[in-house]
């Protein structure tokens, strides 16, 4: 855990023992200080997300997310909840009762920052700050020191005070996986590989692409012409050349390399498309040792075919 991220008192009623994942997350903190980059990191947890969130309907929520016959992992809820309603923390606390009283684990978040990079990311943005409503005649500065005084009693309440003056959004994401994620990286991206033919069309939706047309062609073989990479004569066709396993030495070190790369950025989707000419031999028997390799290094990983279904698999007269 890093110094940005302060430990507060458990507020009365939370078990010692309460899960890494709680039932219930509550975002709040300063406007400008990363409460919508939180919430779309809980997204990707698998939490439900509500944005700003009066809280007396929490229990309301509570009740839709626990309906009888729903997996347990599935009721996972993050809330944003806005301390501009002068009653925000007696309504949150009188809420929060019942939350306990029903058996549920929770944590409050409190995002903070200070004030001059919050007028800063204002400045930047050319947003509104929310307590300088039209009429207020409030500076920046002025909506902050108001901003604070609102949420002096929920900061003191929080469990966990995260100070993002000096994070970027990738190292907050990091700081809120490292405390509330049972996941590791690899869980947290989902890998899709698919085999392609170039004469049907580059793939759009691909962010790495590989060529693999350099490779002895199956088609020219005629036993192997009508049947595809996944039968076991053109996969062991294609894994036999010596340009494979080069290729395969190599393709392998570059995977890692990537994935890592993608896994610093925070990415949580990857498509790897596996290009031949027609889509029938090379590229899907590499796409499925491409998926093997990935699935070995611990990845989330599923192997699709996109242009299987167009294979010459019939002898033509």
């Amino acid at each position: 855990m890093s110094d940005e991220v302060l430990q507060a008192p458990k507020p009365d009623g939370i078990p010692a023992h309460a899960p890494k994942e709680p039932d219930i997350i509550i975002i709040s903190g300063m406007s400008g200080a990363g409460r919508t980059e939180a919430m779309h990191t809980f997204e990707d947890f698998g939490y439900f997300c509500i944005d700003n969130l009066p809280p007396r309907l929490l229990m309301n929520l509570v009740s839709l997310a626990t309906i009888p016959g729903q997996e347990q992992a599935n009721r996972k809820l993050a809330i944003v909840c806005d301390a501009r309603n002068k009653n925000f923390f007696a309504e949150l606390v009188e809420e929060l009762a019942h939350v306990r009283a029903a058996g549920l684990h929770y944590r409050i978040i409190f995002l903070d920052a200070r004030d001059d990079v919050i007028i800063a990311r204002y400045k930047a943005s050319r947003r509104r700050h929310p307590l300088c409503d039209y009429g207020a005649n409030m500076t920046i500065s002025q909506g902050i020191a108001a901003e604070r005084r609102l949420l002096s009693e929920i900061r003191e309440h929080s469990n966990v005070i995260i100070d993002t003056s000096d994070l970027k959004p990738i190292q907050l994401r990091e700081e809120l996986r490292d405390l509330f994620s049972q996941s590791n990286l690899t869980d947290g991206l989902s890998v899709t590989v698919y085999s392609f033919g170039f004469k049907h069309g580059a793939p759009l939706d691909a962010d790495v692409v590989i060529d693999v047309r350099f490779l002895p062609n199956p088609f020219y073989i005629p036993e192997l012409r009508t049947l595809t990479g996944l039968d076991a004569p053109v996969r062991d066709f294609v894994m036999a050349q010596p340009e494979t396993s080069e290729f395969l030495d190599r393709w392998g070190d570059l995977l890692e390399t990537i994935m890592r790369g993608y896994q610093k950025e925070g990415k949580q989707q990857l498509a790897i498309g596996v290009g031949c000419t027609g889509g029938q031999h090379r590229s899907v028997a590499l796409a499925e040792k491409t998926g093997a390799i990935l699935a070995a290094l611990g990845y989330n990983v599923q192997v699709a075919h996109r242009d299987l279904a167009l294979a010459a698999t019939v002898v033509e007269d």
